[in-house]
């Protein structure tokens, strides 16, 4: 299979993205290769494609233990056998994944870097098929990079214990010209092929806002927001709780994350907000990586973050589905003293000795003082970020508070209402509810059955067969064959329905749970009584009213059970 046929297959894309193609087929040559994406570009899937290819593991080593559950769940979806190691799970069950690895059971195995330290990950290691080797967040390496992490320093030590050296890809959405000559040195790339796409997201609209009441401006910018998703960063656990309390009061579904909680506390925050079923996050940096979120329609900032990195980084959480989002950074002169406090007072790296620990002090300090540059500059917001990362940019981009001065905020719509028609948003509706039903049953996030944008696309063209589905992006052979019985049922519903006009919310909430109720999955014991009943030769409609099944659906149960016997 080609990669082509690869990405067509286990993630339902028709077309690379700018950029990965190249990566790909250096990484698949055994060479290695040096991605700088912004976020949302597709970093994952130039090393996920050549796992999928190669002739053994691939092991990706990345900081965000909170974000590979939902990564590996994602792949094992899509038909990709993956597994993470890390501390979530117990000594027996790390054991397990690292016997049936032995075996050949996955095709991608995440680990923290922290993990390479061990003896037995590296005897593990020693005697497994390692194929390719996928740094993610690979700026941690770097005391230059806002997200330093001594550990990453051993990856390259590492590397060199294994009987033969595997290709080595490193991926990183944010890395000043600095940095990437850090991530080549430190990781000792070997004359890495380096792609560098642009870091312009053109979808984000930036602004900063100096208000005398930071509270009450917050509140300005909340107001028609209740139904949209957004992430609200705040420099201290203070200001994060005072921040959900009063979002609280005023009626909006808000939850809170900072180190100060518990981590069942942290974890149920994480959940509410991955699921939808809270639409605003309070949080300070400790929610910075680990956060795949599609849907997120803006990203304010509370308190000026410490570094340039840091804040397009955390800004980039927003839009990543391609629709309009708002980035706002409320600034005020105690940011300033506020994050010197805190750049000073650090000292929570003991891996480092104290002549590093002040030279790296220092470094924060210059790039604090540009993050300073960015809150009082007059000029283009956008073109003075991606000078930043070495990208130069002439023009002014007409979409930050910038280049349009006192104009008013644009008011960002959420994706449905952005230009769908109203039948198509109604059946965007319903299909978004069927897909958030199939997440709570699965105990994941709803954007890892499908994203928005997918789900906008088979409103806009309703495919009735499983051909026409397929070809919907987004829609991998797995991701078909596990759901598309249940979404064709509902979109042939629709299609009927919206000939007579739109739907109202609470109508399209009825059909997408009836669908859901009347196409879930079936159980062995309705399996059983299937083949008992239609054995005494029940007519179809019979055995649907005894099993309180469509008839759709038992028709088809029956045609796959005929099959099998052929």
């Amino acid at each position: 299979m080609d990669k082509s046929a690869v990405l067509h297959r286990y993630f339902g894309h028709s077309a690379f993205r700018i950029g990965q193609e190249a990566l790909i087929d250096t990484l698949l040559r055994g060479k290695d290769a040096l991605g700088i994406m912004p976020t949302g570009a597709g970093k994952s899937p130039c090393y996920q494609v050549p796992a999928a290819m190669v002739d053994g593991i691939t092991l990706v080593i990345s900081p965000l233990i909170s974000l590979m559950k939902d990564q590996v769940f994602s792949l094992n979806q899509s038909g990709l056998k993956a597994a993470y190691i890390n501390s979530t799970l117990s000594p027996g069950q790390q054991r397990e994944a690292l016997r049936r690895a032995s075996l050949g059971a996955y095709r991608l195995i995440y680990i923290t870097p922290e993990r390479l330290r061990l003896d037995s990950f590296i005897r593990f290691a020693k005697n497994a098929k390692i194929a390719l080797i996928a740094v993610d967040e690979a700026h941690c390496v770097s005391q230059w990079g806002q997200d330093f992490r001594p550990a990453y320093l051993d990856i390259a030590d590492f590397i060199d214990t294994l009987p033969k050296r595997p290709p080595v890809g490193a991926f990183t959405a944010t890395a000043t010209k600095q940095v990437q000559k850090d991530i080549v040195r430190l990781l000792r790339l070997n004359k890495p092929f380096l792609s560098t796409q642009s870091f312009d997201r053109p979808n984000l609209y930036f602004e900063v806002r100096r208000p005398k009441s930071k509270a009450d401006e917050l509140l300005r910018l909340m107001r028609g927001k209740e139904e949209q998703c957004g992430i609200i960063y705040c420099s201290t656990r203070k200001n994060v709780d005072k921040v959900c309390d009063t979002l609280r009061r005023t009626g909006i579904s808000t939850v809170r994350y900072h180190a100060g909680l518990s981590e069942d506390e942290r974890k149920l925050a994480q959940e509410d907000f991955q699921f939808d079923k809270a639409k605003v996050m309070v949080a300070t940096n400790a929610f910075g990586m680990g956060i795949d979120k599609s849907n997120v329609s803006y990203v304010y900032h509370y308190n000026m973050p410490k570094d340039i990195e840091s804040y397009y980084q955390e800004a980039g959480r927003a839009g990543r589905d391609g629709s309009p989002a708002e980035c706002v950074l409320l600034f005020g002169k105690q940011d300033i003293l506020l994050n010197k406090y805190l750049i000073d007072r650090s000292s929570d790296m003991p891996d480092i000795d104290e002549k590093e620990k002040e030279a790296l002090k220092q470094k924060q300090h210059l790039r604090l003082q540009k993050m300073i540059d960015y809150c009082q500059i007059s000029g283009c917001l956008r073109r003075y970020i991606l000078g930043y990362f070495g990208e130069i940019s002439k023009k002014r981009c007409d979409s930050c508070s910038g280049c349009n001065g006192l104009k008013p905020l644009l008011k960002v719509r959420s994706p449905e209402q952005e230009t769908l028609p109203n039948d198509i948003e109604s059946a965007f509706t319903a299909l978004r509810l069927l897909r958030n039903r199939l997440a709570l049953e699965h105990k994941v996030p709803a954007y890892l059955i499908f994203t928005d944008s997918s789900l906008r696309e088979m409103a806009t063209n309703l495919p009735l067969t499983m051909e026409s589905f397929f070809n919907i992006s987004g829609v991998g052979e797995k991701k078909a064959q596990s759901y598309g019985e249940v979404f064709l049922n509902l979109i042939a519903s629709l299609k009927s329905v919206l000939r007579y006009g739109p739907i109202s919310k609470q109508d399209a909430s009825l059909l997408a749970n009836q669908i859901y109720e009347n196409t879930k999955p079936w159980s062995d014991t309705e399996l059983l009584r299937l083949r008992l009943l239609a054995s005494q030769r029940m007519s179809a409609h019979t055995i649907a009213a005894e099993l309180k099944r469509s008839l759709w659906q038992v028709e088809r149960a029956l045609e796959r059970i005929r099959e099998k016997k052929q």
